[in-house]
């Protein structure tokens, strides 16, 4: 926590997103970086636990009417991404020689995006309550269904024989679930809780029950064959939209943020600096190119479903890291003997990198909308309009390097000259005496 906090200011400092800091962080503790963290499996487990906090938190926040309104749009916007991710992963099999298995593991795994990071870059810049934050909720969340079935194909590649029956019992359990507390929700009042004013003001009670509610509804939810995070998105709906909602929120918030910072710190303890030094420009041009592409392909989706052009550019860009559940999805694939343990380990570095990379092509690509703002039709021109304050202070460190270094030039002539000057005395007063 003390190194996270401290990569993190330092990242504030320099007008970048902490929570690269906080991977950093993860890295630098690993097994690969100074070996203070021999074993990540303990704080997998808690990184585990943060995934789960932040979606009951999002649904404790979610605006059932604003989800509902944006309910079509996010189901076109995720079948496009996963489409797309296939027809790209059978691409690479096909050119790289892999199995029609191991390119629909890649292939899901391209298309699933972070929702923790997402989340995070959206609040950060102050977008997750805006309009712009719904669509990405929506769409996000509608990815989180969609690795039920995923889940569930991916375990029975291995050589068992699928059961699409019960995978698509599941699916359809999963979106009844969802669609009848969004119906229920939006035609009844706030769900009054059993002893709401006694507990209302008894902090340890409101977290105790709020934390119990949303991991005994993640426990029933894994049982059951779906996503943990799923069936705590469904408690915090539940929740959300119960009396106690405006008093359980500030009492969980401290939580789910502390828990985030340990997800961070996982993805950094899962980056083998090994095999990535020695794959180095495989492992950040694969992640660069899928960040680039899912870019444009959300924006593209995004403008073609109706929204605007300044909220499919910011949702989009927060969309364009591979997720927490391509770990999970490829974990799935290896255990299940369909995908090779070198493909898995570049899956793994390159998801990793993608989430490393994202929070600082959020930020690089969010300025450089001043290309549109301010009419300029050069990326020199926008790079030096998005950046003219780190510009500025890097030319006046600049200026103060080069006038030390200019002192220290006159200085130097200055010596010796002044030792030219006493050899030369020196020289007169020898010839004098002889």
């Amino acid at each position: 926590m003390a190194v996270a906090a401290i990569l993190g200011l330092g990242f504030l400092r320099l007008r970048q997103p902490p929570l690269v800091g906080f991977i950093l962080a993860g890295i630098a503790l690993g097994p690969t970086g100074f070996g203070l963290i021999a074993s990540s499996g303990n704080v997998t487990l808690l990184a585990e636990m943060g995934v789960v906090v932040l979606l009951f938190f999002i649904g404790m926040e979610l605006s059932i009417k604003a989800f509902v309104l944006s309910l079509r749009q996010s189901l076109i916007v995720a079948g496009g991404q996963i489409l797309a991710a296939l027809a790209a992963a059978a691409l690479i099999a096909l050119i790289t020689g892999a199995t029609l298995a191991e390119g629909l593991i890649l292939g899901f795994v391209i298309a699933m995006s972070s929702t923790v990071v997402a989340m995070k870059m959206l609040d950060d810049m102050g977008e997750l309550r805006s309009e712009t934050g719904r669509i990405a909720v929506g769409v996000l969340i509608a990815q989180d269904i969609a690795v039920v079935p995923m889940l569930i194909l991916v375990s029975s590649l291995g050589g068992d024989e699928l059961n699409i029956s019960a995978m698509l019992v599941k699916m359809v359990v999963a979106i009844a679930l969802l669609g009848g507390l969004v119906w229920w929700f939006g035609r009844h009042g706030k769900l009054r809780i059993p002893f709401s004013e006694d507990i209302e003001d008894k902090v340890e009670i409101l977290a105790l029950g709020a934390l119990g509610l949303c991991f005994t509804a993640a426990a029933l939810s894994g049982l059951a064959g779906m996503s943990p995070a799923y069936g705590a998105f469904l408690a915090g709906i539940v929740l959300g939209n119960s009396t106690l909602r405006s008093r359980i929120i500030p009492v969980i918030e401290p939580i789910q943020s502390i828990l985030l910072v340990v997800f961070f710190l996982s993805i950094g303890l899962l980056i083998d600096l090994t095999f990535v030094g020695e794959n180095f420009w495989t492992v950040l041009s694969a992640a660069i190119i899928v960040i680039a592409a899912k870019t444009v392909l959300n924006i593209f989706l995004l403008r073609r479903t109706g929204s605007s052009p300044q909220v499919a550019l910011v949702a989009g860009l927060s969309m364009a890291q591979i997720g927490e559940f391509s770990f999970v999805l490829a974990a799935a694939g290896l255990s299940a003997g369909a995908l090779d343990l070198d493909i898995y380990r570049v899956a793994i570095a390159v998801t990793a990198v993608s989430l490393l990379v994202s929070p600082l092509w959020v930020s690089l690509m969010h300025r450089l909308e001043n290309i549109t703002a301010e009419h300029l039709y050069s990326y020199r021109q926008a790079f030096a309009v998005a950046y003219a304050r780190e510009l500025q202070e890097v030319s006046k460190q600049g200026r103060a390097l080069a006038g030390a270094r200019w002192s220290l030039r006159l200085r130097y002539r200055a010596f010796r000259l002044a030792r030219h000057h006493r050899r030369r005395v020196k020289a007169g007063k020898d010839s004098a005496s002889s």
